[in-house]
């Protein structure tokens, strides 16, 4: 399990799918500004923990990985995914740790 779903689901909770996806790629300068990118909050609906990898993943691979999380997901908007697609949000974050890995730059503390 990646570190992102271990900080996701982490009881108590401390991190939205957003928050999580930063934390588990190292990138706790992210923390603080995803704070209400989760629960569809991230812009134009779109899933928090996609827009997470999207702000670590380079500018140059960003559309790649977007198009990746389509094909696995059938969207990238939040309320779709989990009310017509019935994708949960754990394997949404799953994927976005999953695109960090391979189309961004990981930071480590």
């Amino acid at each position: 399990m990646s570190s992102a779903v271990e900080l996701f689901t982490a009881v108590p909770r401390q991190h939205n799918c957003a928050q999580a996806v930063a934390a588990g790629a190292g990138r706790d300068d992210l923390i603080e500004v995803l704070a209400h990118a989760g629960a569809g909050k991230a812009p134009d609906g779109m899933c928090g923990a996609l827009y997470a990898a999207l702000q670590i993943i380079p500018e140059s691979r960003r559309e790649n990985a977007r198009r990746n999380f389509v094909n696995f997901a059938g969207s990238d908007i939040c309320v779709i995914l989990k009310m017509r697609n019935r994708i949960p949000c754990i394997r949404c974050v799953e994927k976005a740790a999953e695109l960090v890995e391979r189309y961004g730059i990981v930071k480590r503390n």
